[in-house]
């Protein structure tokens, strides 16, 4: 990666890849995307994308950034059928910004520095709107050098970015901050219901929290969607948070730390997938944490800043 001016490739468009690439894009960069879903790929021409055909189409890019669901996903765009560097030549630098394993990240790293391309773990902190926004935090690690060269990309998409170390310590801290949004969730959708059991009303309780000691910009902009109940409007569903936290426990095990709260909140979200919770947000957590205390949840159909307009 001679500059920041080189090419960039792209693997992997959903809510959080589509909106990334667009602010890169948007600060002038040069952005060539592949998607499994061509279609979903298409709008982005408009903003200035150009579409590859294929995934090693994206080999002569000087970075390729990836964004897929899981360590398989990764290895399967990288190193399976018509993989990105499976032909004969290959891109200078892939930056993940998927959420996997520590062990999967591993091994991909391996891989691909024993076939001359460099890798850099650089998952992110926020939504498909929170990246929109521009207001992502990106994590980083492995070679320093690495990191330097593509931080002008991150702070393309990011209001901060961060290098934490050497090899897979990105891995090792989205797994914690994921574990943590989990948690969180289920801390806030108690609270909530507690609260407007009791009779403070929904908004109320929520704005008082997000002025408080307690609040973040988490709870800010989970705040409109638990007060009007458009769980529809899909930013995380309950399967991804329940892999995030299977993730988060495997790891505590791996170095002997005790997570009980991870660990309940687990079974919580468990308990949300097996009941058929699917293209539905995460937070419609609340909606089942309130049945289970009797009671019936209706929109308060409040117009409610987020915090994230761009």
């Amino acid at each position: 990666m001679a500059s920041t001016a080189g090419t960039i490739g792209w693997i992997g468009l959903g809510r959080m890849g589509e909106a990334m690439v667009k602010r890169l894009l948007k600060a002038g960069h040069s952005v060539t995307v592949w998607n499994r879903t061509a279609a979903k790929a298409e709008p982005l021409v408009e903003y200035g994308a150009s579409i590859a055909a294929s995934k090693q189409a994206l080999s002569s890019c000087d970075v390729v950034f990836t964004m897929v669901s899981t360590t398989d996903d990764l290895k399967e765009v990288l190193f399976g059928a018509g993989g990105l560097v499976t032909g004969s030549a290959k891109p200078k630098v892939v930056v993940d910004s998927s959420s996997i394993s520590q062990e999967g990240s591993a091994e991909i790293r391996e891989h691909l520095e024993a076939l001359g391309v460099a890798y850099l773990c650089t998952p992110v902190s926020g939504n498909a709107k929170v990246a929109k926004a521009g207001k992502l935090l990106t994590v980083s690690s492995g070679p320093k050098a690495l990191y330097d060269q593509a931080e002008p990309f991150l702070q393309a998409m990011a209001r901060k970015v961060m290098w934490v170390g050497e090899g897979e310590l990105a891995r090792v801290w989205k797994i914690a901050h994921n574990t943590m949004f989990g948690v969180v969730i289920q801390n806030l959708c108690e609270i909530t219901v507690l609260a407007e059991k009791a009779g403070i009303p929904r908004h109320v309780f929520l704005e008082s929290i997000n002025d408080s000691v307690l609040g973040s910009m988490y709870t800010r902009y989970k705040t409109p969607m638990l007060t009007n109940l458009t769980f529809d409007q899909v930013t995380f569903t309950p399967k991804l948070l329940l892999k995030d936290m299977d993730l988060g426990l495997a790891a505590a095990k791996s170095y002997g730390v005790a997570m009980p709260a991870a660990a309940a909140t687990r079974e919580s979200v468990s308990r949300m997938v097996g009941r058929g919770h699917d293209n539905i947000d995460f937070a419609v957590l609340l909606a089942e944490t309130a049945k289970d205390a009797g009671l019936e949840l209706k929109s308060e159909n409040v117009k409610m800043s987020d915090g994230l307009e761009a």
